[in-house]
């Protein structure tokens, strides 16, 4: 039965990675030559992770989103600059990153890339040199195909002497792209370059930036310390949300050395308002996203860098647990997430889609919060401080954030019980502990295949006969009437639920309710997914 399980792919919605349209016509003529490469699957080998890099996400600056092609040696040298005077370098922004256009359209006669002279008139060595001085690190920019998104020379096929170029400059940090790749398999093509950048000594931070495509995130740890889960954004509210929501279920694959990258940020381009651009960066910060910033930093105003410096929302970003954080409730367009911090700390984003201020409410025990009489809540924003007894709750504007801090009682754990289906007053219940068993109410006994437990990653699990199984929408679909039965655990988005304020639990994947069939109330009616009504029959209480 296991060979019916596959991830899941990113939400629809996303947006079209716009630089994985510009395959040159060289790179299209060259797919006849894909036979020449190697198709079979990746060897195993060392993770990525083992390079001791990127422990918390990464932090730094990217020039494509506010120069395109317009990269030099004068603006990358300028940005470093700014970062060390202006509270970013102090605030943990790292990386100064090259991206395409840095280099000639050929390679020299042996086989090397070439910096452009007019644009690096004393090559990436001399750039890399500048940025060290000022105590940060230099990233370049690469493509896993025949030619990068612009045009200009790939490193496919070329992988060892492109690592070796890059150690020899001194460079710190690859992205590295996916475009003109002729078809060949990603997984592949990512792992020789990361055996490429091990051979050569030099610890360089390994970007992968394959759009979400191939279901990377199954496979990402063991190759990078990042991958991108979408498309390219842009500065829209829209770009935003939709890379949010294919981002948000990818929780259980990301963790020390190994993130989840939902593209750099567009905090001070034109696009976002100021309340957007907070939004983006909160967002960022409670998934554990690294944070590159993608503006002109030279020009930066004190708005823009007020958000870029923040060191209460970087610091849940940069928490050593390494958690991403996860959906608790979302209804509406009205969001909660709750990401565990070191020391037992929760920090909760609430978080606005729509058009209209709304408040936005959940609890500690929602988030894991157990054991105090009182909680301490600190605005990760405005910095105040106040105390609430469960309750955690904010008048959000239109497309705003407000973020928390919760201390206090004991933090981020499980909550476990029986499942009361309300309006047929009986249990969720699994009869056995085989997998592919279907959920089914049943009178409340108190037995093992009643007791579920709710877990920070979104998992509802049932032990019995000493094995631990998970509430799984079967085969991934998301249509209503799915089948809901047990499966062993995976990590995959349709075995991720939300227990929502309304009493409803969703699916992630689906976005549809947990309902008992046919609204009826007979022991060994199966539960399914279906339409989210409001009706009794998708009514649940844990406890």
């Amino acid at each position: 039965m296991n060979s019916r399980r596959k991830a899941a792919p990113p939400r629809q919605g996303a947006p079209v990675p716009s630089r994985a349209l510009a395959l040159t016509l060289t790179g299209l003529l060259l797919l006849l030559f894909a036979p020449l490469i190697s198709l079979g699957a990746a060897p195993p080998a060392a993770a990525a992770s083992g390079n001791g890099l990127a422990p918390t996400p990464q932090m730094g600056f990217n020039d494509w989103n506010a120069y395109g092609c317009n990269v030099s040696d004068s603006l990358i040298r300028s940005t470093a600059q700014a970062m060390h005077t202006n509270g970013m370098q102090a605030a943990g922004y790292t990386y100064v990153n090259i991206d395409d256009c840095w280099m000639t359209h050929s390679r020299d006669s042996g086989g090397h890339l070439v910096p452009d002279p007019a644009k690096f008139p004393s090559g990436i060595k001399g750039t890399a040199d500048y940025v060290h001085s000022l105590g940060l690190k230099l990233g370049i920019y690469e493509d896993a195909g025949t030619a990068t998104c612009a045009g200009y020379p790939g490193s496919l096929g070329h992988e060892t002497t492109d690592a070796q170029t890059f150690a020899s400059w001194g460079v710190d940090y690859l992205k590295y792209d996916n475009c003109n790749n002729t078809g060949a398999p990603a997984r592949t093509r990512y792992t020789t370059m990361r055996d490429a950048l091990a051979a050569t000594g030099r610890p360089i931070l390994y970007s992968l930036c394959n759009w979400g495509q191939d279901d990377v995130w199954t496979w990402g740890a063991d190759v990078g310390n990042s991958w991108r889960t979408t498309g390219d954004i842009s500065a829209s509210f829209a770009s935003m949300l939709s890379i949010f929501h294919s981002n948000a279920g990818l929780a259980s694959y990301a963790g020390p050395g190994h993130w989840n990258d939902p593209d750099m940020l567009e905090v001070g381009n034109r696009g976002l308002s100021a309340t957007e651009a907070r939004t983006e960066f909160s967002l960022w910060a409670e998934m554990a996203a690294p944070l590159i910033a993608g503006t002109d930093l030279t020009s930066a105003g004190s708005t823009t860098l007020s958000v870029y410096t923040n060191s209460r929302v970087i610091a849940v970003d940069q928490d050593p647990l390494g958690k991403q954080g996860t959906m608790v409730s979302s209804s509406g367009g009205l969001d909660v997430l709750a990401k565990p911090l070191a020391g037992g700390d929760v920090s909760v984003a609430l978080f606005n889609e729509t058009g209209s201020t709304a408040t936005i409410s959940t609890t500690a025990a929602a988030i894991g919060k157990t054991g105090a009489s009182a909680y301490s809540l600190t605005d990760l924003w405005s910095g105040a401080a106040s105390t609430t007894s469960g309750t955690i709750s904010a008048s959000v504007p239109a497309h705003g954030t407000v973020m928390y801090r919760v201390a206090g009682g004991t933090g981020g754990g499980t909550v476990a019980g029986e499942i009361h289906a309300v309006g047929a007053g009986k249990c969720l219940d699994v009869p056995n502990t085989a997998a592919g068993t279907s959920a089914q109410i049943r009178d409340c006994d108190g037995g093992a295949g009643q007791i579920w437990t709710r877990a920070p990653s979104h998992r509802i699990t049932v032990y019995s006969g000493g094995s631990q199984l998970c509430l799984d929408a079967y085969d991934n679909r998301t249509t209503a009437g799915t089948k809901v039965e047990t499966w062993s655990c995976n990590g995959q988005p349709n075995q991720q639920w939300l227990f929502n304020s309304d009493g409803t639990i969703t699916g992630v994947q689906s976005g549809l309710c947990l309902d008992v069939t046919g609204a009826a109330t007979t022991n060994g009616t199966p539960a399914e997914l279906w339409t989210c009504t409001g009706r009794p029959n998708q009514q649940w209480t844990l406890g």
